[in-house]
């Protein structure tokens, strides 16, 4: 029971560095093109699946593609995406320079970090409430004592809480990354 609770728990903070790791920040990172999709052969494929992504320096990134000929196609699913990135093609690999961040831009990617944190307390809330819903009707089917009930919510509260500090920690320290110039 508790297992599984931790289970459920882990995914929603596996998601949420996830989404944190497209959230971009003063630095190059390769995972900001982890939800860019380019066509190839007929279907859309993450661009770490058609070629190589490198930092040369912090803030440019380098895609070098396996096959010549899926330039344009990967330049056109870039320029395409919500990024706002500008790439370059010298028709041996795609260069992306990323732009300094204005102040106001920062504030605005803040708050989407703080909003992706919400979310995800909000799901851990849900885990905790199902867990806690399962045990009621265990004591409902006298499958349970009060006593024993209390304490297992108690040990789901624990789980609950050592989840939402993990997450607190986690969009402190993108926030930290987002404002430091």
């Amino acid at each position: 029971m508790f297992s599984d609770t931790q289970n459920k728990m882990q995914k929603s903070i596996t998601a949420l560095k996830s989404e944190l790791a497209s959230i971009r920040t003063g630095r190059a990172n390769s995972a900001l093109l982890d939800h860019v999709r380019v066509n190839y052969y007929g279907s859309d494929v993450p661009v770490s699946q058609i070629g190589n992504i490198s930092v040369p320096e912090p803030r440019m990134l380098m895609i070098t593609p396996w096959e010549k000929t899926i330039l344009g196609d990967l330049e056109k699913a870039i320029l395409k995406s919500d990024l706002g990135l500008n790439p370059s093609n010298d028709g041996e690999v795609i260069r992306i320079i990323l732009p300094e961040l204005t102040e106001d831009r920062r504030k605005d990617l803040v708050k989407q970090v703080k909003a992706a944190g919400e979310k995800t307390k909000v799901s851990l809330r849900n885990v905790r409430r199902d867990a806690n819903d399962h045990i009621k009707k265990q004591v409902k089917d006298d499958a349970l004592s009060e006593d024993e009930s209390k304490r297992q919510q108690d040990e789901i509260q624990k789980i609950t809480d050592k989840f939402v500090a993990e997450t607190d920690q986690i969009i402190e320290h993108k926030e930290n990354d987002i404002l430091t110039v």
